[in-house]
């Protein structure tokens, strides 16, 4: 698989994004076999860049994708995420994780979990509005000069705040949903991070598996699974969806490839900055999904995707605050 810049990072076209190994979507694997899979990506896929954080399932997924890549680890690009509005069970931060001790302490514990020296990739996982993010990149600035991290990024940022950000320490790569269901970093995230030389990193490119066309308004979402409370998962508008569904399959039929790997090609396509990290579960789904990363879109196809998309509507969106009555932090799923 060929590589990209994530500005100072040199990962892979195509990332793992590990959470569902540990909760948000259905039943999850037994552990040997996520381990397996996650060194497979590698392995026989060449993909470099996985990615974790401390919430997903309370920190299980962190020592998860530690047990896995330890053996692999120095040829990997490894990133994870602190969450500073949310206190997880064992933390205590009275002046909370926007601080310098308190980033510290989310930093290392992060790295015990992971069973390694140093984070290649750590973001601040959604960015406070009534917090200073310039104070947050300065005490980044001081980990990497550590060496505890390699480079940091911001998840969920607004436009102000990356440019903040990036001016007391260069952002490495911004993390924010992106699909062709969900294209509002278009306007001015995507525009801002080319300007300023800052990657981009997708995650759920293919909006929760709709675009993979495997899911109808018939199919019922149990336990944790966050698809229970996003309304694009609803069943009018799965069935009001169809249309974009429609022209996924038109044109993965014409490139003699599936809708999933379209969705992830007309994304790589469009930039080359951006990463998706789309989460796989089976040796069919990573077959599929790495198998992307070698299917090019001309211009002439993209443009032709994009004016049949200003044809068709998106219903329904994801909120974090939906996602997170589903439960208690030991089932938060915040992307």
């Amino acid at each position: 698989m060929k590589n990209i810049m994530l500005r100072n990072l040199s990962v892979s076209a195509i990332g793992l994004g590990c959470m569902g190994f540990s909760h948000g979507y259905g039943k999850t694997p037994e552990e040997a076999e996520s381990i397996r899979l996650i060194r497979r990506a590698y392995e026989e896929y060449g993909c470099t860049l996985f990615d974790t954080a401390e919430v997903y399932a309370a920190y299980e997924n962190e020592i998860l994708v530690g047990k896995a890549l330890k053996p692999i680890r120095d040829k990997i690009i490894l990133s994870t995420k602190f969450m500073p509005d949310i206190f997880l069970p064992g933390q205590d931060i009275p002046e909370g994780k926007t601080s310098r001790r308190g980033l510290r302490n989310a930093v290392e514990a992060s790295l015990k979990r992971l069973q390694t020296d140093y984070i290649d990739l750590y973001y601040e996982h959604r960015v406070p509005a009534d917090k200073d993010v310039g104070e947050v990149a300065e005490w980044m600035g001081e980990l990497i000069k550590e060496g505890k991290i390699r480079a940091w990024g911001v998840s969920e940022a607004t436009p102000e705040q990356i440019r903040r950000a990036d001016s007391v320490t260069p952002l490495t790569a911004v993390q924010s949903e992106y699909s062709l269901m969900e294209r509002r970093v278009e306007t001015e995230v995507l525009p801002l991070c080319r300007e300023l030389g800052i990657g981009f990193v997708a995650y759920s490119p293919m909006a929760g598996g709709f675009l993979s066309g495997r899911y109808s308004s018939s199919t019922k979402f149990e336990g944790d699974d966050v698809r229970r409370v996003i309304t694009r998962f609803n069943k009018e508008n799965m069935d009001a969806n169809q249309p974009l569904l429609e022209l996924l399959h038109r044109t993965a039929e014409a490139k003699n490839a599936t809708p999933a790997q379209i969705s992830l090609a007309w994304m790589m396509s469009k930039n080359d900055f951006t990463v998706p990290i789309p989460g796989m579960r089976s040796d069919a789904r990573m077959a599929e999904n790495f198998g992307a990363a070698g299917i090019s879109l001309s211009a002439d196809e993209l443009q032709a995707i994009e004016e049949e998309l200003q044809k068709i509507t998106v219903y329904g969106d994801r909120k974090d605050s939906d996602i997170k009555k589903l439960g208690t932090v030991e089932t938060l799923t915040t992307h």
